[in-house]
């Protein structure tokens, strides 16, 4: 897709406008109101091939840039991005479900323009490993050609922004492959990232299944980024393993929180909320186990029944929103099946769990379930949604070596008065990142990526530009 530079964006209406099917397509609802949104193109595997055909012939030109150039496109970008910004919110929040305010939409497209930014801005020098006189070796990066960037649902633009701005960065080219359940965000962002980057260098390909499957064998793709459930990313290691490409893997997280016995409920109870319940839970890396001693349980549940009281949830483009519906029936259908698990092995439900289905949207209500044990599938299984388990125990040592249970490590956090004491308790945990006193916290200036079966590879910063070139020795 390519967009002329005086192409005006800033209305919802341009930018469906830009992106409307000219072949197959098929129609988008809107997960609040069940309104339609919008006709979405179906691309097919003849499409996948022209766009990566394109991407190839463009890379070399593209890689033939110093890194400081391609970093004024990215700029450019994410200047792009900002004039459209609102449009852009406005159709993810139709789209998606997501409310336009709190860590929703707008923040959504805020943080596809910040991550373009500090994308631009790292620095990735040769690294001298050996200098003694005699020998001088050298790690260069060089691009690796054409990524397939496969995206969710959940932050359709944002996940694609940290597939695309790297992969341009370091030279190579992009064909994205959008969530069928949330095509029209994605090819809206591609709409205004081609207003200002050369012809062919980003491609967005809105396919089914099958182009997905596609995408992960092709001859004329380098590497897959690829973020999604474990098993559909063991059926992208499976399917790419003829062409030897290099992957990086975000999957499936259940992420558990450890509180320490000498915390304030009250003063941890927001944070807590909003590690749990971003994106009303549907975030890879949100909190989905909470771990509380005896000593303070009580004093938590309450904390948290007073903060999601006051947490309004409904129709995304209501400016008084802050959580809204599940983005598809059929995660809805996931997250009750696992409340009533809970409900039916008598853990105590304070509040929620008790969805209106009369009503139009997949809105499952704000739900937090107490006096459950750790094997319950609410616990053991991934909700992502606004569920979250809160189980007791007696000792540090036990809330470890249930956190640690899982065969998944996205990500987990400690909270204490005492980060020092956190930081061991941290070191302990299963877990590619661990924060301290927060939740999901995400920086592009600061590595991120899974453990155990929430996947291999790293994004952001440095680690995350080095992830998308080949590592070339130059020893002489």
């Amino acid at each position: 897709m390519s967009i002329q530079p005086d192409t005006q964006l800033h209305t919802c209406q341009e930018l469906l406008a830009a992106i409307a099917p000219t072949g197959e397509s098929r129609v988008i609802t809107d997960p609040a109101t069940g309104e339609v949104v919008a006709t979405a193109p179906v691309h097919t595997a003849d499409d996948l091939d022209a766009a990566v055909a394109a991407a190839r012939a463009a890379q070399p030109g593209w890689a033939a840039l110093s890194h400081a150039e391609r970093s004024e496109y990215l700029n450019k970008a994410a200047d792009a991005v900002e004039a459209s910004a609102e449009a852009l919110a406005e159709l993810l929040s139709r789209e998606q479900g997501k409310p336009l305010n709190g860590p929703n939409a707008r923040f959504e497209v805020g943080a596809c323009a910040a991550w373009l930014r500090a994308t631009a801005s790292f620095e990735l020098e040769p690294e001298v490993v050996v200098d003694d006189g005699e020998t001088r070796a050298e790690v260069h990066y060089r691009p690796l050609g054409v990524v397939g960037a496969i995206g969710p649902w959940n932050w359709p633009m944002m996940i694609s922004v940290w597939q695309i701005a790297p992969s341009l960065r370091m030279g190579n080219t992009v064909v994205v492959k959008p969530s069928e359940y949330t095509p029209l965000s994605v090819l809206a962002l591609g709409a205004v990232l081609n207003q200002v980057l050369p012809k062919d260098l980003l491609h967005v390909v809105s396919g089914g299944r099958d182009v997905g499957e596609r995408i992960s064998a092709h001859l004329g793709i380098d590497k897959i980024m690829f973020t999604g459930s474990t098993a559909t990313g063991k059926a992208i290691i499976r399917s790419s393993a003829d062409t030897v490409k290099r992957l990086t893997l975000e999957l499936g997280g259940n992420d558990a929180g450890i509180l320490l016995d000498d915390v304030d409920p009250k003063a941890i109870a927001q944070d807590l909320f909003w590690g749990a319940f971003i994106n009303t839970g549907q975030t890879c890396a949100a909190l989905k186990r909470l771990y509380v001693p005896d000593s303070i349980y009580d004093q938590v549940c309450d904390a948290l029944v007073e903060v999601a009281e006051q947490m309004p949830m409904g129709v995304g483009l209501d400016e008084n929103n802050v959580l809204g519906p599940l983005q598809n029936k059929a995660q809805f259908n996931i997250v009750a099946r696992l409340v009533e698990a809970a409900k039916a092995s008598g853990a105590r439900v304070l509040i929620g769990g008790n969805p209106d289905e009369s009503q139009p949207g997949y809105f499952y209500p704000t739900t937090l379930v107490a006096d459950i044990d750790n094997d319950n599938p609410l616990v053991a299984e991934e909700q992502f949604g606004p569920a979250l388990p809160i189980i007791r125990y007696s000792t540090v040592d036990e809330a470890v070596q249930m956190a640690n249970g899982l065969d998944v490590g996205l990500g987990a956090s400690v909270w204490s008065a005492d980060p020092a004491k956190a930081r061991q308790v941290a070191a302990r945990i299963e877990a590619g990142t661990v924060w301290i006193n927060k939740h999901g916290a995400v920086d592009p200036r600061i590595p991120f990526g899974g453990a155990k079966q929430s996947g291999y590879g790293l994004e952001f910063g440095v680690a995350g530009l080095k992830g998308l070139g080949t590592p070339q020795v130059i020893n002489g």
